[in-house]
């Protein structure tokens, strides 16, 4: 059983940063990729980036370039940098974990094995 616990999310104005943390108990970490996806109300859940066991990334086309995963595997975390954030930025963020040691992005929500219950970001123009 893995569990999983965002934290960082809050309230920040147009143009402004986060970085979401996303804490990791159970298994061994260094091992999974690790997702990063967010839902806004009324919408689907969509897919943000990626990071691979070996710290390979992959993002969201829309989202490149403002947006950087990053992982300490000695701290069992995975980080979620966001920048120039606009309002349309606004949602719940959620981390989520492939136990598989894959090195193939993942972009699904069906493709990951553990979820964790999310953080609220809000974005204020």
């Amino acid at each position: 059983q893995v569990l999983l616990v965002e934290s960082g999310g809050g309230l920040v104005q147009a143009g402004g940063s986060l970085r979401l943390s996303c804490a990791a108990s159970g298994g061994t970490f260094s091992n999974y990729a690790m997702g990063w996806f967010r839902q806004a109300p009324g919408k689907e859940r969509e897919f943000v980036g990626w990071i691979s066991p070996i710290s390979s990334t992959y993002y969201a086309d829309s989202l490149k370039g403002r947006f950087t995963i990053s992982r300490r595997n000695a701290a069992n975390t995975v980080y979620l940098q966001m920048n120039a954030l606009q309002p349309e930025d606004t949602a719940v963020y959620y981390c989520a974990a492939d136990t598989t040691y894959n090195i193939v992005p993942r972009r699904t929500t069906r493709e990951y094995d553990y979820w964790g219950q999310g953080t609220q970001v809000t974005v204020s123009s």
